[in-house]
């Protein structure tokens, strides 16, 4: 049974608010360029002057500028290959993307790469990340429900990508707090077994003790979605939930569950 289960939460939406993958897939699909934006960057004449631009972009909005220069100081070739791929990417294109954009595109990169060191990290480390995705969340869900369903997820959704414009600070600390897990994780590189029956039968036991029914339930840890589906905002409320309710168990299961969430992450 425990394989299957862990199996199943791969595919389940509180995976998908774990690893972030709205904002993930926001960056595959990169939005047209602003208004103006193919004037300001006609005809870059080299890939140098093609960095300096995206540089500029990224320094023009401080949240993202902070990000960026932590990644520079933690894992130097990572972003020296992000920024070379925007560039190379504008040179070819003249076309400028968002600030919003090369954040998430770093992230998506830096993710793949790195992302399965978080799971190594310190306990409050890790509970940081996910603190700061229930954050996101929350501030979609008093937005716009079908969005936050949209986000548990994973959906590619431009109402999302216009969410990420307006809350630059919020969502410049999720992406700091993935970044923090996988620079504490390569220091600290604690090995953690996977999750245990017992862990999950806590974790419902917990949730429907806060008044999810089973159907909730199966949609967010086994990935079974009702015929007919629940509606946005009972969604929406379960994801919250679920968050909520993870971070209360004791910190072995607590751990054991956040580091599949983020092996995961490496792998999507």
């Amino acid at each position: 049974m425990l394989i299957e289960r862990i199996l199943a939460l791969a595919a389940a939406a509180v995976v998908a608010v774990a690893l972030g993958v709205g904002l993930m897939l926001m960056a595959m699909s990169p939005p047209p360029p602003a208004r103006g934006a193919l004037s300001a960057v006609t005809s870059p004449p080299d890939k140098g002057s093609a960095r300096q631009a995206v540089e500029t972009t990224i320094a023009s909005t401080p949240e993202y500028a902070r990000f960026f220069a932590r990644l520079r100081e933690t894992f130097t070739q990572d972003y020296e290959g992000t920024i070379k791929e925007f560039a190379s990417r504008l040179s070819q294109t003249k076309a400028d993307q968002s600030a919003d954009y090369y954040l998430s595109e770093a992230m998506r990169r830096l993710r793949q790469s790195r992302g399965a060191l978080a799971a190594k990290a310190e306990p409050e480390v890790m509970l940081r990340v996910f603190a700061k995705q229930l954050a996101v969340l929350q501030a979609i869900a008093r937005e716009d429900k079908k969005l936050c369903v949209a986000f548990l997820y994973g959906a590619n959704n431009l109402d999302f990508q216009r969410f990420a414009a307006s809350r630059r600070p919020l969502v410049a600390d999720m992406a700091s707090a993935s970044l923090e897990a996988m620079v504490d994780g390569q220091a600290k590189n604690i090995a953690r077994d996977q999750p245990t029956d017992a862990d999950f039968k806590a974790l419902e036991t917990a949730l429907a003790a806060r008044g999810l029914a089973k159907p909730e339930i199966d949609a967010l840890l086994d990935g079974k979605m009702p015929d007919p589906p629940l509606e946005d905002a009972k969604m929406c409320a379960a994801g919250q939930t679920y968050l909520e309710v993870l971070r209360t168990l004791p910190e072995a299961p607590r751990t054991r569950i956040y580091g599949l969430a983020l092996e995961l992450m490496a792998r999507s």
